[in-house]
This record gives C-alpha cells, sequence and structure tokens, in this order.
C-alpha cells in the first residue's frame, strides 16, 4: 500500500512538471510541419489574433471548413490567422496531406494555412496542442474534430469553443472582434 502511495506521488509530481512546462512556453516558440512539408516557426504569427482548429474531412463538422474561411476572409486584414490541424484521433481523417489539400480547396476554397495531420490528444499530442490544452482555462482533452482554440496578440489562449460553435456563431465572432480591437502585444 505504501509503495502504491509513493507511486502515486511521483506520478502526480511528473504530471505536474510536465503542465508547468507546457504553461511555460510560449506560442510563438512553437512551430509545426505545414502540408507543404515545411516548418512554420509560430514566431510568424506574433502580434496577430490566432484561430487554432482541429479538422477532419469525414466528419459532421466538416462544412465548418467554409465557416472557417469566410471567417479568415472577413478579419485576416486586421490581423486574424486561422491555423487548420488535420487530425485522424476520431476516426475521420484518412486522407494523407496531398488529400487533404485537394479536399480543402475543392470543396471550401481553403487558403488559410493547413499543417501535417497531427494528434490532439494522449501520448503523441502535437507540442501545439499541449500548449493550447495546458493554458486554456478549460483544460483536458480535446474533445472532438473542430474544437477551436483563440490566441491573443500576445500569444495567451483566451478562448476555447466547442465544436458545436459554428465560426459564424456570435460568440466565437465577439471574441475574435475583442481580440483583433485589443492592439497591445
Amino acid at each position: 500500500m505504501r509503495l502504491l502511495a509513493m507511486l502515486c506521488s511521483v506520478i502526480l509530481a511528473g504530471n505536474t512538471v510536465l503542465a508547468a512546462e507546457s504553461k511555460s512556453s510560449k506560442f510563438t516558440d512553437l512551430e509545426a510541419t505545414n502540408l507543404k512539408g515545411e516548418s512554420v516557426p509560430f514566431k510568424s504569427y506574433g502580434g496577430k489574433v490566432v484561430l487554432v482548429v482541429n479538422t477532419a474531412s469525414k466528419c459532421g463538422y466538416t462544412p465548418q471548413y467554409g465557416g472557417l474561411q469566410k471567417l479568415y476572409d472577413q478579419y485576416k486584414d486586421r490581423g486574424l490567422v486561422v491555423l487548420g490541424f488535420p487530425s485522424d484521433d476520431f476516426h475521420q481523417e484518412d486522407l494523407d496531406g496531398q488529400g487533404i489539400t485537394k479536399f480543402c480547396e475543392l470543396n471550401y476554397g481553403v487558403k488559410f494555412p493547413m499543417f501535417k495531420k497531427t494528434h490532439v490528444n494522449g501520448n503523441e499530442r502535437h507540442p501545439v496542442y499541449k500548449y493550447l490544452v495546458a493554458n486554456a482555462s478549460k483544460t483536458g482533452d480535446v474533445q472532438w474534430n473542430f474544437e477551436k482554440f483563440l490566441v491573443n496578440r500576445r500569444g495567451e489562449v483566451i478562448g476555447r469553443f466547442s465544436s458545436g460553435v459554428s465560426p459564424s456563431d456570435g460568440e466565437l465572432t465577439k471574441a475574435i472582434e475583442a481580440a483583433l480591437a485589443d492592439a497591445k502585444t
């Protein structure tokens, strides 16, 4: 019993260290590989408002690609960037990078940055999602495809929106507009 208690203490301490490490990094210190295979340093998004979305091509929420593109078109000149992260964690993205690119462009006219298929949950969770989950006010695993994280110009996670919140939802657009109006960097 004592050994079990010690083991639990070690595990809890280890999880605390991992959470602290995730909270101590900055959003602009991260990087990810885009669908063209290029590494994209997130310092290029410094001073921007960023909406990060895990996506999938065979999900009931897949039509949100169109709404995300509209958001991007509407607000990009004011400093919004939408970043799409395809994920098969929910078994609804079986396309490879080239297939994802074609699907998104042909079906939804997607022009916002899309990244290599990644894990948003589990032991292989991508560092971007480690950061987002650790720094959102509501922590915990990503629940489904098209969950959205809003990051302000200072790289702080200021919103987490469920899959059911569409890109045109007033709650989301109000948060984006407030973040864009906040010129502090």
